[in-house]
């Protein structure tokens, strides 16, 4: 590989595939010389969309031939089993024989676990690889680990989750000594279910980390910590609410905007600052969700994911690349078996 970010995309997965897969990742292509594309899949759909954007590097967006698609209700080992020559298996292992940097995928949020782990392998010393995307706050952005790998988690697997985040945010955010909370009920220590009155002590005997205990949902917004902590049923409930309460209030915001003449008139005079505003609280803006502690880099955006969000994606990725985030997490499981 050169010296360009060389992401795979799979072009047929997700309910917007391969339209906004292809649409979004080229875009990104176009806009900067430091990125290459490989789309996986059919090439006669994938060029068709690559041809409604007009002209497009062909020096750095290639197509590499797929004949299966794993379907979004396909059972995810069997699918990554049987399904060979699908356009995502095909894409993981473009990254484990790393002739690619990242792997992008709106498809199948089991088979992208199941593929990472078994296609692109697991760095060693993790447990459980967390989905962790970055969520908008009034202090600027939050990693929400886990928000849909691991429905049943243990408490060792949330103590992994919080190092894991931490050393995801101080060295590719930039924020030193993040803090690290665990959502709760109520932030008293005694409160909570099984697992996290379990974990809570746990995370309070970690030196590693700046554990600050309990977060309520309702806090996550305000920017309470930097990590926030939970197993992945919870973390998926907060992040599709954020999400769709995201949606609804943007919508109110227009409909009032656009209720009468004096509000139009208003609406003009404020929609730059507005705009900007709205802008800062687009989860979409923020790219995927990546699949921690893998040997290489693996994203999940939304099965439903448009244009930018993919467009996005890839940035991130490039953004992953240079910040060597999972060689930071494979030293600091190194550090802990030295300790």
């Amino acid at each position: 590989m050169n010296g360009k970010t060389h992401i795979v995309v799979d072009a047929m997965g997700g309910d917007n595939a391969p339209g906004a897969i292809v649409r979004g990742a080229a875009a990104a292509a176009v806009k900067r010389e430091d990125i290459e594309i490989t789309f996986t899949g059919n090439p006669a759909a994938i060029t068709q969309e690559l041809d409604k954007i007009g002209s497009w590097p062909k020096d750095r967006i290639h197509i590499r031939e797929t004949t299966e698609v794993i379907e979004m209700a396909e059972h995810p080992v069997d699918a990554v089993r049987t399904k060979k020559d699908s356009s995502m298996v095909s894409g993981l292992m473009m990254v484990r024989h790393q002739e690619a940097d990242a792997f992008i995928s709106a498809g199948n949020s089991g088979a992208v676990l199941v593929g990472g782990q078994i296609l692109v392998g697991k760095i060693r010393g993790v447990e459980r690889p967390p989905f962790a995307p970055l969520i908008p706050t009034r202090k600027g952005v939050s990693l929400l680990i886990d928000c849909g790998a691991n429905v049943d988690a243990r408490p060792s697997h949330l103590v992994q989750f919080a190092r894991i985040g931490s050393e995801y945010m101080e060295k590719v955010v930039g924020i030193k000594n993040p803090r690290v909370g665990i959502v709760n009920i109520g932030t008293e220590e005694e409160k909570g279910n099984a697992l996290v009155k379990e974990t809570f002590p746990l995370l309070k005997e970690c030196e590693d980390i700046n554990f600050i205990g309990s977060v309520e949902a309702r806090d996550i917004p305000q920017g309470v910590c930097d990590v926030i902590v939970c197993e992945a049923f919870v973390g998926n409930v907060i992040l599709k609410l954020y999400e769709g309460t995201a949606k609804a209030l943007l919508s109110e915001v227009k409909k009032g905007l656009l209720s009468s003449v004096r509000s139009k008139i208003g609406a003009v005079l404020i929609k730059p600052a507005l705009k900007e505003t709205l802008k800062t609280f687009d989860a979409k803006s923020y790219g995927g969700a990546p699949l921690l502690g893998l040997k290489g880099l693996v994203v999940k955006v939304h099965g439903s994911a448009e244009e930018i969000e993919v467009e996005h994606a890839v940035y991130q990725c490039v953004q992953f690349k240079e910040q060597k985030i999972n060689e930071h997490i494979a030293d600091m499981f190194s550090r802990r078996r030295e300790e």
